[in-house]
């Protein structure tokens, strides 16, 4: 399977799943979940354009994106207000859309930074990287649906 088959599935298969969530869920707090579905739904693009749009012109993302998705941030500190989730899922579109369009070029040259964990050396290790951890992130947020639906 291609880098973008694959990167494509699992984003088409996020925004199939969320775009049905019952808006109630999507902030609701628990100690069995390090964070909120919007957080993890955000956080996933926010890492995507944090890694693959590194140019200050190709980066689309409001700057206070870091400051409701980065990793060390729980919704729970959040001090402005987070996006809806059709805007999210307009964003997962748009980004989805733009990291189609990077040519065979591009997901063959080799990244310029150091990824934490795997053997990153490319751009196409890169997007099978995050494609993984967005399919994470989606079983993530199908648990916890699940778990919201019975509780």
């Amino acid at each position: 399977m291609s880098v973008l088959k694959q990167f494509n599935l699992t984003r088409t298969s996020l925004l199939t799943f969320i775009k049905d969530l019952d808006k109630d869920m999507l902030d609701r707090d628990t100690k069995y979940f390090d964070n909120t579905i919007r957080w993890y739904v955000g956080n996933t693009l926010l890492m995507h354009e944090k890694l693959l749009f590194v140019s200050k012109n190709s980066y689309k993302l409001p700057e206070q994106y870091r400051d409701l998705f980065s990793s060390d941030v729980s919704a729970k500190d959040w001090y402005v207000e987070a996006p809806t989730l059709e805007e999210l899922m307009e964003q997962l579109e748009d980004q989805q859309n733009r990291i189609n369009n990077f040519d065979e070029l591009f997901w063959k040259s080799d990244v310029k930074f150091k990824v934490p964990y795997g053997h990153v050396e490319t751009h196409g290790d890169l997007l099978i990287m995050l494609a993984y951890r967005e399919a994470e992130l989606l079983g993530t947020i199908k648990t916890m649906k699940q778990f919201y639906d019975k509780y």
